[in-house]
Formats: structure tokens, sequence, C-alpha cells
């Protein structure tokens, strides 16, 4: 303790010594201190760019639909003013075609426009299509022939609705032939179907003489096929050859035509020419769909090739169509039947057609093996030629002549047995469908 009376030294002294004790034991100032915040500057101190392993931030974009199809005059119209320009016809038939597309996406249904603007459901379906179509050709023709494309400008949707199924080039070739030949509707849909229906029917007598690149060679073969689906000297027949020869384009495919007209005028039947030539029966490979597309169609009772020659003569000899809708008739009832197109060797068969089913082409009298263990087969036969005439002729025997399973067998081959009579002369033999083509039997395949 200080004493009051202690020199003034002595206090100095103890104050220095309090006041030092006290620093002694106080935190240090820095600790106490605080920095001012650093003041960041975009141009001074500017940001790392990223680094190239770290991934952007998708940024949201909204959605852009496709630009509007509509005609910039029709734009900015209403549901009551498109349904106004649809019902008062305002503008070419292409400029508002595309308000009915516009209307549906609006709710509105095809009989409901039909009802406000008097266009049929079948029309505005038209109407739609062929201003797709003419769309497409105003981009595969460009600026080359504006004459084309304005042919179609009054009265052009229900021809340009016929080609829609064709691809742009072969649209544009079909638009011209229609243009140049002042085709009308119908006239439109054989063009497009003839150029549809050409490179699927390879393999046809006489496609080869036929060039694909002229729409009108398509529409003669197209007449030239169908000619070949009528009785020989028929008045159909000839006419179908003269329709086939005025729209022909090449001279190979005129000739063919000629040639069959020729033969037409001399009244010789082309099963004949075939007689002397030497008789081949016809292999053909059904094709998907030729059915339905044919014009005139064969119905025929089946049976199998392991039941011989009872099962042939059980399946009814004549089947008929009756009334106005063509009821199939038969004169017993029978389990398994086959619709054939009305190909020629068939097309005029009456009483005693039949077809039998084999599990493979063995039963054929083949020189090679080839395809003929991988596929089924059908073989039509004429049960009312029963007679082996021709040597060179095919005919449906048994193993043994009439009974056991059946085959086919050349005519020279019974005449050697000593058989005057067969099961039936074999007019066609038919393949199965496949997606691929190939290559049908040659002459030499026959032994």
């Amino acid at each position: 303790m200080l004493s009051a009376t202690a020199p003034a030294t002595s206090l100095s002294a103890a104050a220095a010594h309090t006041t030092t004790t006290f620093l002694l034991h106080t935190p240090p100032l820095r600790l106490f201190l605080r920095r001012p915040p650093n003041l960041i500057s975009a141009s001074l101190n500017p940001s790392p760019s990223p680094s190239p392993l770290v991934a952007k931030p998708q940024v949201y974009q909204p959605f852009r639909p496709p630009p509007s199809p509509l005609p910039s005059q029709y734009r900015s119209l209403d549901a009551a003013g498109k349904l106004d320009v649809l019902a008062n016809r305002l503008g070419l038939w292409f400029e508002y075609a595309p308000l009915i597309s516009s209307l549906i996406q609006e709710g509105f249904t095809p009989p409901t426009i039909e009802e406000i603007t008097g266009i049929g459901g079948v029309q505005q379906n038209t109407l739609v299509v062929g201003a797709q179509v003419r769309e497409s050709l105003v981009q595969t023709i460009n600026d080359a022939d504006p004459d084309l494309i304005a042919a179609f400008d009054t009265g052009g949707s229900e021809l340009l609705y016929e080609i829609r199924l064709l691809n742009a080039e072969k649209r544009a070739a079909a638009a011209r032939y229609i243009v140049e030949n002042r085709l009308d509707g119908k006239g439109a849909q054989d063009l497009a179907r003839a150029m549809k229906d050409f490179p699927r029917r390879r393999g046809d007598k006489g496609w080869e003489s036929f060039n694909y690149d002229y729409p009108g060679d398509c529409l003669a073969f197209m007449h030239y096929r169908l000619s070949r689906e009528y009785s020989n000297m028929s008045e159909a027949r000839t006419a179908a050859l003269e329709d086939a020869l005025k729209v022909a384009v090449t001279e190979e495919a005129r000739s063919l035509i000629v040639r069959d007209l020729e033969r037409e005028g001399e009244g010789k039947d082309e099963a004949e020419e075939e007689i002397e030539a030497g008789v081949r029966v016809p292999v053909v490979r059904l094709k998907i769909g030729e059915v339905a597309e044919a014009t005139t169609v064969v119905v025929l009772p089946v049976c199998n090739g392991e039941e011989g020659g009872k099962g042939v003569g059980e399946a009814p000899m004549e089947v008929r169509s009756e009334g106005e809708f063509g009821v199939v008739v038969a004169e017993e009832g029978w389990r398994r039947w086959v619709v054939l197109p009305g190909w020629e060797p068939i097309a005029g068969l009456g009483k005693g057609g039949v077809v039998v089913a084999f599990k493979d082409a063995r039963a054929l009298p083949w020189r090679v093996n080839r395809w003929y263990k991988e596929e089924a087969i059908l073989v039509v036969a004429d049960r009312s030629r029963k007679e082996v005439e021709a040597g060179d002729g095919f005919y449906l025997t048994g193993a043994t002549g009439s009974d056991g399973e059946l085959k086919v067998q050349r005519g020279s081959e019974l005449m050697e047995m000593g058989l005057k009579e067969s099961l039936g002369t074999v007019l066609l033999v038919v393949r199965p469908p496949k997606d691929m083509d190939d290559d049908q039997l040659s002459d030499e395949d026959w032994d």
C-alpha cells in the first residue's frame, strides 16, 4: 500500500509499474482492428474466365413455333373472319385452303366447317392436301416453269390431290403430263396409280420395254397389263392395247404394243404360238397387295398335294357369282379357297378350275435344285382339260398316274408311259409374296 507521504518519485515509479503491468496483460491492438472492405472494380479486377471443365448453365430458350402456313393477308383474322373467307371463297383455292387446318387446330370440326361454309368434308381434305402438293411443286420447280404452277391456280386441287402419293420428282413429272395432256380427275388418278405401281411390276411380261422416266410409258404399261387380263381376240383386249399405244412414248414400248395388236388382227391365239415355240407354264410371284389392286379376280378351291387324286376329284367343279353384289356360290361346300388376280392364263378359267397347294416345289419337274426346297407353291390346273395332248405341256397327276401324292409331269413323259389322261392341265404356278423381288425361272430351269 502506498503511503501518502511517499515521495513523488515513488508515486511515479509505482504508477509506471502499474501501467506497465496493465499493458503487458492487454491483448494486441491489431486483433481488435477491422480492415475496411475491399472495393471491387470491374475494370481493375476482371473476373477470371471459367474453367473449360465446368459446364455452362443452360439458358432457357422459349419455344418458337414454325412459321405460319397462312398467307400474310389471312394471319390477322380471327375465327369468324376465316370462316367468312371460306364461305365466300375470297381468294384462290390454295390461298384459303390453309384456313381449314387453322380452324381445326382452334377446335372446329369438319362437320361444323361444312355447316358454316358449305365446303364438304371430302372437299376440305382435297383442298388441304392439294395445297400441300402445290407447295411441294413450288419448292421443287422454283422459277423454272411458273406457267406449270399457274395452270393449277383455278380448279387444280382435285388434280393435285391425285398425285399426293408420288415423291417430289415424280410429282413434277406427273403435273407436267397432266397439264400438257389436259387430263381430268380420273385421268390424273390413273396416271398416279400407274407411276406408283410401275416399279413393283418388275418381272411382268413386257415390263422391260417401258421406261419409268416417262409418265406416258407408265400409263401405257398399265393399259398393256390390263389387256393381258382379257381373253385373246376380244374387243376389251384390243381396246386396252389401243389405249396403251396412244400414250406410249418410247419406241420400244410402241413396238411391243404394235406386235400384240397385229397378232390380234391376224386372229392368231397367243397360246397357239407358245405351243409352236414350246409350252412354258408361267411361274409368277404374287406381290403384296396385288389381289386388292387387281381389276378382276378369280376364286378357286384349294386342296393339298398329299390328298392325291381323291382331293382333286372332290373339289367343287364350278364356282360362279350371283346377284348384284357378285356373291360367290359353289355347287357344294368346301373348306379352303384362294383369291388370285385375274392373270391371263386363268382369267377365262371356267368350270373345272382347282388349286393344289404343295409344301415345296419338288413336285415340279425342275432341272436344277434352287429355291424350290425353301417355299410353298400353288399350282393352278384346269380339270376340264384332262387329255394329254402336247408333249411340251405340263399336267397334274398322281404318283402312279391318278392316285397317290400329286405332282406335275411333262406331257412327253406321260406319253411314253402310255397315259392319255391326267387330272388336269397345269395353267400357272404361283409363288408366295416377298418384300424383295428375285429372278424368275428361266427356260433352262425346266427339266
